[in-house]
């Protein structure tokens, strides 16, 4: 009877032959769409907190 950690890697690289990776233009432009709607959320979200830190500030300076 075979390792079972052997036999689990030749099973894991069999699998991986299988997957169909994506080509570099498909990666990049995926890359990209990461990158530009993370930075999207992160502008938003700090205008937010600076919108609300005024308001904030506004109420409890009264």
């Amino acid at each position: 009877m075979a390792n079972p950690l052997v036999t689990y890697l030749r099973e894991a690289r069999e699998e991986l032959r299988k997957v169909s990776w994506p080509r570099w233009p498909e990666t990049r432009n995926n890359t990209l769409l990461v990158v530009g709607i993370s930075l999207f959320v992160a502008v938003f979200l700090g205008l937010l907190d600076l919108g609300l830190n005024f308001v904030l500030q506004l109420v409890l300076n009264r």
